[in-house]
């Protein structure tokens, strides 16, 4: 399969050295100078993108702001920040991955491997989801423990959904709130983590295996 990748970068150099080795594995590589370029390249549904954080102007962040609610795709930020509040920060506004420059080519190679064969499972994934006693069933949209179903609000179940469907990946609450609640809805997001308590807690009443993990700082993710 030729993957279409998005890179945004204000390193000249940078970006056609990418080029040149995604080319050659025939991947088909779109590229950005600046965050408004970048902005203007998501109409052309990359599948995956590779966003810069230190950018002038618009930097990385705040190009990954804009889009995330318009583009499903994993974003990866390529960047020579290393402080917590960096990693933090560039994940709550919709990132699902970090590579630290200066990067090996083949290190870069498979983490964007890997997230593009995530996505594809998902894309592909059954109307079922089976993880131990538990299963999920997406069409009916309901919630079985040891084929018991469990009684559940439109919300919670909504984040049941988004969480078991992006295994692994790591979403604040903000984010979590968007997608269960739509981005115009009115509200506060701090009802996520009362959404989950009740949600662990009705997960309790069958079974001891914890489904949600918190991650202190960060957000929420489904164990896989």
């Amino acid at each position: 399969m030729a993957y279409r990748i998005l890179i945004i970068d204000d390193d000249a150099e940078l970006l056609k050295m990418l080029k040149k080795f995604f080319e050659i594995k025939r991947c088909e590589i779109i590229t950005a100078e600046n965050g408004l370029e970048g902005l203007d390249r998501i109409k052309l549904r990359p599948d995956i993108i590779l966003l810069d954080v230190n950018m002038q102007g618009i930097d990385g962040i705040e190009v990954c702001r804009r889009i995330r609610d318009k583009v499903a795709c994993p974003i990866l930020f390529l960047t020579a920040r290393v402080e917590e509040q960096d990693v933090v920060k560039g994940l709550s506004s919709g990132g699902d991955d970090y590579i630290l420059k200066p990067f090996s080519l083949r290190e870069l190679d498979a983490r964007i491997m890997a997230h593009l064969k995530r996505e594809t499972r998902r894309k592909e994934k059954t109307e079922c989801r089976f993880q131990g006693e538990l299963s999920i069933d997406y069409q009916a949209k309901t919630v079985q423990i040891h084929a018991e179903d469990l009684e559940l609000t439109r919300l919670e179940y909504g984040i049941i959904e988004f969480l078991s469907m992006n295994p692994g990946m790591v979403f604040d609450k903000d984010r979590i709130y968007e997608k269960v609640c739509g981005y115009d809805a009115e509200g506060d997001s701090r009802v996520i983590t009362e959404l989950i308590r009740r949600i662990r807690k009705k997960f309790r009443q069958y079974t001891e295996t914890e489904y949600i993990e918190t991650v202190w700082g960060m957000g929420y993710r489904w164990i896989k």
